[in-house]
């Protein structure tokens, strides 16, 4: 499938993927859903959603199925999609909004009417359709039908940080300061995680900023000095915006996933370790990165 926007064209792939057309040859990886993940599908739905009412919308999903959404969402005209960090908001004219957070299993997919989706019809838990396209959204852990105002409250998007995907948004002296305000020693690839800080980066994007920099990311935060913590930042920041804007197939991959292989820079194998509250699985190179 292929939405249009203006000369180019987005393509989603049998397993899911998004990227351009040409990019989409060469991949062979779902992306991780992190805040470019969210902003590059808010990008790809907007053309299909914006403009006019619903046409159909359909919950197959056993989850979401004694919703009824179809019923409240029945030719409901969406007036705008946001994308905050790791969260998608899809407003409606009226009072409801759709608030979407895939964590680590969702996703969201574009496809043409009667095109093969990605996933099982069982798995999709809404789909919206209009001009002959599908928005689909997969196995979402989070996906809720809520009035604007308890959007506008909030606390976990009130308690976001700068969105690292959004030019001109970041504030690196605020995002210091909050990853300063938090436990010193709690390794500094962790700190890079929490949306607090800093909203948009993801496990991918915290382990290459990390490599880039020669930063090795199970030091202790307290070790890491403010300007090294910000030349990550300002490396990652125009990248992650790209990708969030033409497509995630277009991340940098020197060392994510590529344990036992050797750095690109200096040879030395990459190695694989959980680290963090959450044991998040984190590749770098002992040789280069310290």
């Amino acid at each position: 499938m292929s939405v249009r926007h203006g000369a180019a064209r987005t393509v989603q792939s049998d397993d899911g993927c998004v990227s351009t057309e040409a990019g989409s040859r060469r991949r062979s990886l779902r992306p991780v859903p992190e805040g470019d993940s969210i902003h590059h599908a808010a990008v790809r739905i907007r053309p299909v959603l914006l403009g006019g009412p619903l046409e159909r919308v359909r919950t197959p999903s056993p989850r979401t199925a004694p919703k009824r959404w179809d019923r409240r969402l029945a030719d409901a005209t969406v007036e705008r999609i946001e994308a905050r960090g790791k969260h998608l908001l899809i407003f409606f004219a009226g009072d409801l909004a759709l608030h979407s957070h895939l964590r680590m299993t969702g996703s969201w997919a574009v496809r043409r009417s009667g095109e093969r989706w990605p996933r099982s019809p069982r798995r999709a838990w809404l789909v919206l359709s209009r001009g002959g396209h599908d928005v689909i959204e997969f196995d979402g852990p989070f996906l809720e039908l809520r009035t604007h105002r308890q959007v506008a409250t909030d606390p976990r998007l009130a308690a976001l940080g700068p969105d690292i995907c959004v030019p001109g948004e970041l504030d690196v002296e605020r995002v210091l300061a909050r990853i300063r305000q938090g436990d010193p020693s709690r390794p500094v690839g962790d700190a890079l995680l929490d949306q607090r800080a800093v909203a948009g980066i993801g496990n991918v994007w915290k382990c290459e900023a990390c490599w880039a920099q020669r930063v090795d990311p199970t030091l202790a935060t307290q070790a890491v000095d403010d300007e090294r913590i910000a030349a990550m930042l300002a490396w990652t920041a125009p990248r992650i915006q790209h990708c969030a804007q033409n497509g995630t197939h277009l991340r940098p991959k020197k060392v994510y996933g590529k344990d036992g292989r050797p750095c690109p820079r200096c040879g030395t194998a990459v190695v694989r370790r959980g680290i963090g509250d959450e044991n998040r699985p984190t590749y770098w190179c002992p040789g280069c990165q310290r």
